[in-house]
């Protein structure tokens, strides 16, 4: 009987060492995240990609609302799509929203008192989703802080996007009026200015700031 207690003992001790060492590990594990002077998150940058997706053929409903919501590192900022002025870019943009298109890509271009600009999975500034579409802006059309609107290349025509958007983050951006127009920043606006500050004078990031989620909401008129 006491050999079969003393084993007893032991037994319990090693148990309790088991416990404390994989409590010291999970505390470990789950131990907060780094961050930084700005605000965001410290990061590795994700790993480029090539994606794709098919054209969308159906068009948003222009008497709903519709928001995308992007997650990033540095903290969240909404976006309400202009389904109005661009039926197309908008439908295009939900839609890849919807696919997790944006989900694990980051913001390549941060041009200082410019504009940010993301949503190229290659992170080289040349990628899309394999299509494009043209909503030609109003001639009237302002660049002003918060618009967000769709990179082109100098030889697309007017109102021609794929994937790559930016958000301005100057007073005024004094874009000629060619970029399809995806809505204005509504919520979050001083994220976007926190991201705005980490570019160099070659308007490259100075720290990774990627785009965990996108996600889209809708809100039916009342």
């Amino acid at each position: 009987m006491p050999d079969g207690h003393r084993l007893a003992g032991v037994a319990a001790v090693a148990v309790l060492v088991v416990l404390a060492a994989t409590a010291c590990g999970g505390s470990k594990k789950n131990a907060a995240p780094k961050v930084d002077a700005h605000g965001c998150v410290v990061m590795s940058a994700p790993s480029p990609s090539t994606r794709s997706e098919k054209k969308p053929t159906a068009k948003l409903d222009p008497a709903k609302t519709y928001d995308v919501v992007f997650q990033t590192n540095c903290g969240s900022f909404t976006v309400k799509l202009d389904v109005r002025d661009s039926p197309n870019t908008t439908a295009s943009f939900a839609n890849l929203v919807r696919k997790h298109f944006f989900d694990g890509t980051i913001f390549h271009r941060i041009a200082l008192n410019f504009v940010i600009q993301g949503g190229d999975p290659t992170q080289r500034g040349d990628g899309g989703p394999g299509y494009t579409t043209v909503d030609t802006p109003p001639l009237a059309t302002k660049y002003t802080r918060g618009v967000v609107a769709m990179a082109k290349t100098q030889t697309q025509a007017p109102g021609t996007s794929g994937s790559q958007f930016f958000v301005v983050t100057a007073a005024n951006a004094g874009l000629p009026a060619q970029y399809a127009l995806l809505g204005r920043v509504v919520e979050g606006l001083a994220v976007v200015d926190r991201i705005g500050k980490l570019g160099d004078a070659n308007e490259q990031p100075t720290e990774t700031v990627e785009i965990e989620h996108a996600t889209l909401t809708t809100t039916s008129a009342k």
